[in-house]
């Protein structure tokens, strides 16, 4: 639940620590600001919080001293388990050799979702910690709103919806002859719609109980 609702890489997720959280006021809002030695773009990431994501760091408070999210008082190594495929799974998400099914999904979806809520490129590639020349985790109060308010928009999911997903499939086509004699047109071409957000709802309930596996009691 936090990935989907932050864009974190998985190793973002299993190293965050909470030396990395800055209070921005007083009734308790808080980012996080990630090291370059994390980051896929070997620069600083200021990671905001909406309504699910702040939940999600709120239950994990006092569990450990140091990383956020642990397991058996260790900091959790992975995310993509035996109970990550086995949630997949049973979601009937496809396991065809060429679909991602990976955590990196979640960071995905987050993105695909603030584009249905009409975030503009520029805010979604903040979020999203993408490199770019233009980004800078130096961001003013209004600045800092703006990427909040439009985090929060993916929790709606009416609004954020993402959208029904075509996946293009080309077979191989085997030519016989001169390469000037083999047809210009591709053939084979198989269309396969997945309703993406039926499938992912279920993953979501499905995996319900493997989130729960890195809450201690």
């Amino acid at each position: 639940m936090f990935a989907v609702n932050t864009g974190c890489r998985e190793q973002e997720v299993c190293q965050l620590r909470w030396a990395w959280e800055v209070r921005l006021d007083d009734s308790g809002t808080s980012a996080f600001v990630l090291p370059e030695s994390i980051t896929k773009t070997s620069t600083e990431r200021v990671v905001v919080l909406n309504t699910v994501a702040k939940a999600v760091v709120g239950s994990r408070r006092g569990i450990h001293e140091d990383f956020v999210f642990t397991y058996r008082g260790n900091p959790v190594g992975k995310l993509r388990t035996s109970a990550w495929i086995r949630a997949w799974t049973k979601a009937g998400l496809p396991t065809d050799s060429t679909i991602l099914k990976g955590v990196h999904n979640l960071r995905h979806t987050f993105g695909r979702r603030l584009r249905g809520a009409g975030v503009p490129l520029e805010t979604r590639k903040a979020l999203l910690g993408h490199a770019s020349g233009d980004i800078t985790t130096h961001y003013s109060a209004a600045e800092l709103s703006e990427l909040m308010d439009a985090a929060e928009k993916v929790t709606d999911r009416g609004r954020a919806q993402s959208p029904t997903l075509t996946v293009i499939k080309r077979q191989k086509e085997e030519s016989v002859g001169k390469l000037s004699e083999m047809r210009g047109k591709v053939s084979g071409c198989k269309l396969q719609t997945l309703t993406n957000m039926a499938r992912l709802a279920r993953f979501e309930r499905a995996t319900a109980w493997f989130v729960a596996t890195i809450v201690e009691i």
